[in-house]
This record gives structure tokens, C-alpha cells and sequence, in this order.
């Protein structure tokens, strides 16, 4: 699972890196330093654009598919100090973007509008939503 999380993650850097130019800083696996202890202060990857004044705190995760909306909503969570602190410190408009995938290629309702906020050129075809029937039956409750 981490091998398909590296690909995503360097995808996302890639695209944003030739649709940008050059005016963003990209950090990538980087720990934020802020003037009060927050316990989730190192997202996946921090896009920064200083033109703008916007920053993007982007993570991505790849989960069980009964739990991808239950992954997301916990991630939201996890990183809204976070994001507060670094529109606060930075004074951008910073913007959590998370990117939940499941073990199947599940995923939410929101992905693609969370996905669509990422500069660059995004395509989601290979990705497909199980059909419920079909999970139930393979984790034996059907």
C-alpha cells in the first residue's frame, strides 16, 4: 500500500510542478514548525504559493474500503489546528485537501472535487466505486 501511496504522491508533485512553473514551493513530507505543539504538523505534501498568498496542505491515504468517508472525515479533522496555525504564521489562505483511496480503488463522493482543487492536469478513469452488493459478499456478510 505505501508503494501506491509514493506513486500518488509524486504524481500530484509532478503535476503541480509543470502546471505551476516554478512560482510554488512544494515541500513534500515535511514537518511544520509552529509556536504551539500541534500532534499532526507533517502532511503528505505543502504547496505554497506566495503569489497567491495561498498554501495547500494536501494527504493522501490509501484505506479499507468500508472506511475511505470515515478516513476522510478523520483527516479533515486531524489537520484543521494545523491549517489554522499556518494561515496564522504564513498569512495565506490555506486549504486542507484530502485524498482518501480504498484498498479496491473505492472511493468518496468528494474525491473528485477535492481532486479537481490540485493545479495540473487530473484524470480519474481508473478508479471505480464498488458495487455494495459485491462488497458485502466479499467480506462474507451477504
Amino acid at each position: 500500500m505505501w508503494n501506491i501511496k509514493i506513486i500518488i504522491i509524486i504524481i500530484i508533485i509532478i503535476s503541480v510542478e509543470t502546471s505551476q512553473g516554478g512560482k510554488v514551493t512544494i515541500l513534500w513530507n515535511q514537518q511544520v514548525q509552529t509556536d504551539r505543539t500541534i500532534p499532526n504538523n507533517k502532511p503528505d505534501i505543502i504547496i505554497r504559493n506566495n503569489e497567491k498568498a495561498s498554501c495547500m496542505l494536501i494527504d493522501v491515504a490509501i484505506s479499507g474500503d468500508k472506511n475511505v468517508i470515515k478516513k476522510e472525515a478523520e483527516k479533515i479533522l486531524n489537520y484543521k489546528v494545523l491549517t489554522i496555525e499556518i494561515q496564522h504564521m504564513w498569512n495565506v489562505k490555506t486549504k486542507l485537501i484530502s485524498v482518501i483511496i480504498g484498498a479496491t480503488g473505492t472511493i468518496s463522493n468528494s474525491f473528485r472535487k477535492y481532486v479537481s482543487k490540485i493545479p495540473g492536469k487530473h484524470e480519474v478513469k481508473e478508479l471505480h466505486k464498488q458495487p455494495y452488493w459485491a462488497l458485502h459478499t466479499y467480506c462474507g456478510k451477504y
